[in-house]
């Protein structure tokens, strides 16, 4: 049975290890951290608005558009790092069946980025 639990020693020790680690990092950031943080920390920075302010005030809307077209736009360009890295990997049937279709998907996208455009979703005044 001691053989087996030693097996599971260097999971102990890594446990071990990272619990110190985050409890030494809260404690340094509960030391060294500012306690009086000036104005331009406190000011509005991407939500648009105060953050202290009343909940149920009336915002602008343009602000979230222009947020999930950045995130949507981002994740699809994420789509393209890991079929480059496994494009080359392919016999080549397979490379240029992937290679097409990346580009339909590109055309979709750039088709969409084209209509947004156009609609001024992108626009901001």
């Amino acid at each position: 049975m001691n053989a087996f639990l030693l097996q599971y020693l260097p999971i102990v020790i890594f446990l071990g290890i990272a619990a110190a680690l985050g409890v030494i990092f809260i404690v340094a950031a509960l030391v060294a951290a500012p306690s009086a943080p000036d104005p331009e920390k406190l000011s509005a920075y991407e939500c648009g608005f105060n953050a202290f302010d009343d909940a149920r005030m009336k915002f602008d809307v343009r602000f979230y558009l222009v947020s999930i077209l950045f995130i949507i736009f981002d994740l699809e360009v994420a789509f393209l790092f890991p079929w480059a890295v496994s494009l080359m990997k392919l016999p080549h049937d397979q490379t240029v069946f992937a290679f097409w279709s990346m580009m339909g998907f590109l055309g979709v996208l750039t088709v969409g980025f084209i209509y947004e455009w156009k609609k001024g979703a992108l626009e901001w005044e």
